[in-house]
């Protein structure tokens, strides 16, 4: 498959694809305020710098998109280029590394996709609160 933008202009929408502040992380952090929890955003001192991180559970939380993060990428690989197959590839390997480092550093990880976040929000935020709990338990 063919690029059909210039390179400038395809420089121009990538810039303008946002990796802070999108609409499943405000959800997100908006849903898990209203359950009263307290969080940082957007760590750079942990491995993949996770979306949410509750600091004293050691838990941290990564909400991925399905395309750029590749929810079951084997299905659709063959559906995108050379180019998207080997990024998509990449961004994968990417965030298992990050995943292995912060587990082995004992850390809690959770990943929330995009679709789940959407389509119904209340069980993703189940699942932090429930690795919260989990995390508090082994702690004492």
């Amino acid at each position: 498959m063919v690029d059909n933008l210039s390179p400038a202009q395809r420089s121009l929408c990538m810039s303008r694809v946002r990796s802070k502040d999108t609409d499943i992380e405000l959800a997100m952090r908006s849903a898990l305020r209203r359950e009263g929890l307290r969080f940082k955003m957007n760590v750079r001192g942990l491995p993949g710098s996770p979306d949410i991180v509750f600091t004293k559970s050691k838990v941290a939380v990564f909400l991925d998109g399905d395309f750029w993060h590749g929810y079951r990428f084997t299905r659709w690989a063959h559906t995108v280029s050379p180019f998207w197959q080997k990024k998509i590839a990449l961004n994968r390997a990417r965030d298992q590394r990050n995943f292995r480092r912060l587990r082995r550093t004992g850390w809690r990880v959770v990943r929330v996709w995009q679709h789940e976040i959407r389509s119904d929000l209340e069980p993703a935020v189940c699942r932090i609160v429930n690795a919260l709990a989990a995390a508090q338990a082994s702690a004492s």
